[in-house]
């Protein structure tokens, strides 16, 4: 992963405690199995020792806030987006910031729109990379993004009764301790993807259905050196170590 904002500490921890969402520890299934191999050994090998469980920070959804819950599931901490922080950049921002109308529709509103997330995460030097859905997620340098945020259609519910009605819904996916997790703040609980190969099937589904756009969360640097993109890399390498020293036209400048 690029560099990622710490676990939630301190003020995150209020924040944990004040949205009524608790850490969730990966532990049952690991620790069977680490139990099986255990009593597989010979009665005179020592026991092997376990590693602490991951804590992973999910936030649940409260009212139609789904888009500050994406942000703190993917950042990891309860304090990093407030209500009045995401209202504030929404009432501050004016006509000439906001997106084209056309993009703005594609992605979807939901309690927040796009643009709000987009400002929001500039606030802490990060960036949002809208990916082309005509691109395989195969060239995603997942080394250099720190987390997803997905805009899919979700079932509006009224109680326990779920109603014949779909809006956009944002959701939070990042890695944490090697593994991928879906943190979507409608689940119980966090939902485990996989290793790098399991999340690149999981995105190529997501991106197949219809409405559903995804969001690269990365850093201020990644973004300008466009380092999120195994492509980009590839294709900056051909241009700038052209043989002979022969100079860059605007048309090789414009493919990179």
């Amino acid at each position: 992963m690029g560099s990622a904002p710490g676990a939630s500490k301190g003020r995150g921890g209020r924040g944990l405690q004040g949205l009524g969402c608790m850490p969730w520890k990966l532990s049952k299934q690991k620790g069977a199995g680490l139990e099986g191999r255990g009593e597989a050994g010979s009665g005179s090998d020592p026991p092997l020792s376990q590693p602490p469980p991951p804590v992973i920070y999910h936030e649940k959804q409260r009212r139609e806030l789904c888009a500050l819950h994406a942000l703190n599931n993917v950042f990891q901490d309860g304090a990093a987006f407030t209500r009045d922080t995401l209202q504030d950049i929404s009432q501050r921002l004016s006509p000439n910031t906001m997106v084209t109308p056309h993009k703005k529709s594609m992605l979807g509103n939901g309690n927040y729109d796009v643009n709000v997330i987009m400002a929001a995460l500039q606030t802490r030097g990060f960036e949002a990379v809208w990916w082309d859905k005509r691109r395989d997620v195969s060239s995603i340098a997942l080394a250099n993004v720190t987390g997803f945020i997905l805009n899919v259609p979700s079932n509006l519910c009224w109680g326990p009764l779920r109603l014949p009605l779909q809006r956009q819904h944002w959701i939070g996916v990042r890695e944490v301790g090697g593994i991928y997790y879906n943190l979507d703040s409608k689940l119980r609980c966090p939902h485990t993807i996989g290793p790098p190969d399991e999340l690149r099937k999981f995105l190529r589904q997501q991106l197949r259905g219809k409405n559903c756009e995804l969001l690269l969360v990365v850093t201020a640097e990644v973004e300008v050196q466009q380092t999120w993109s195994f492509d980009f890399g590839k294709r900056a390498s051909r241009a700038l170590f052209r043989p002979h020293g022969d100079a860059l036209s605007s048309a090789d400048v414009s493919q990179i």
